[in-house]
């Protein structure tokens, strides 16, 4: 029988992340990088696929899931979260099939603005995405450094952060903050991340102004957005005292190469370059410099 490439549904996403996470670390380690990615509950995807079906599809061969791609809509932007082909059926044009469907998402929900983050050494799929009208913009590095080397050289922050909660979130500030920074509202990702137990959204504050926001999950900072430019270095610095008092190993970030202010704090707290990565677009959108993404898929 042919490959098919329909709707996802629930019970494929499972399935769908072990092809996503064995494709990664398949790429990765032929790069020299060694295995990146491990297997996670499907909660964002399973988040996805209620609030719009239309952004999720499978290649299935057979009753065989071989091929993963998934969109989500943000207001006016389009993001391609993850794009997946099982490794032995690359070339069998399936990555051009599942791309096509999420593109008719895009064109069906109106988005002017299309965008993604692949690896940079993804030199086939950066073809891909050029010859349908993406184009490299800039690098987005994920950033680490131990937690104990961390903790050692921590100034008092200029910032301070008060938490959200369901009862707190002012989700009209937090969009406002996002059209600021990237143009569009993102209020829905905010309710999911405020829903995720094992995530602790703040409001940043320069004294009784609220002047951003950041999310911790596990030693990992992101997303963090602010108001101004700058106030992302104070920003980062103030999330990065945070989440040194985690009992994670270690702390991490994906910081933009179009961000000098969060990079120089990066480079100032120890942090070094452990993944590049690629923002490509169908065109320029956003303040990079005052927006630190929460991973390739959140954004």
């Amino acid at each position: 029988m042919p490959v098919v490439c329909r709707p996802a549904r629930v019970d494929d996403l499972k399935q769908a992340d072990e092809i996503v996470v064995a494709s990664i670390n398949e790429l990765t380690e032929r790069r020299g990088f060694g295995k990146m990615a491990s297997s996670h509950p499907p909660n964002f995807q399973a988040f996805s696929l209620r609030d719009d079906a239309e952004g999720l599809w499978v290649a299935d061969d057979n009753g065989e899931i071989i091929g993963f791609a998934w969109s989500w809509v943000c207001d006016k932007l389009w993001f391609l979260a993850q794009l997946f082909v099982s490794a032995n059926r690359q070339s069998d044009g399936i990555g051009n099939r599942l791309i096509a469907k999420t593109f008719v998402h895009a064109q069906m929900r109106g988005a002017s603005i299309k965008a993604l983050i692949t690896f940079t050494f993804n030199n086939v799929s950066q073809g891909l995405y050029i010859r349908h009208g993406l184009f490299p913009r800039f690098p987005i590095y994920m950033v680490s450094v131990p937690r104990d080397r961390l903790a050692s050289r921590l100034p008092e922050p200029q910032l301070h952060l008060e938490p959200l909660t369901g009862k707190t979130a002012g989700f009209d500030e937090l969009a406002l903050i996002d059209l600021s920074a990237l143009t569009v509202s993102r209020e829905k990702h905010h309710r999911y991340l405020q829903g995720d137990g094992a995530t602790r959204g703040f409001t940043i504050h320069n004294g009784g102004e609220c002047v951003g926001y950041v999310y911790v999950s596990d030693g990992h900072i992101g997303p963090l957005a602010v108001r101004r430019p700058d106030l992302v270095g104070p920003a980062f610095a103030t999330a990065l005292s945070f989440a040194a008092r985690s009992n994670s190993p270690t702390v991490s970030a994906f910081v933009p190469g179009a961000s000098e202010p969060a990079l120089k704090t990066a480079a100032e707290h120890g942090m070094r370059i452990t993944l590049p990565m690629l923002l490509m677009s169908n065109r320029q959108f956003g303040d990079w410099v005052s927006y630190l993404p929460r991973n390739p898929g959140f954004m």
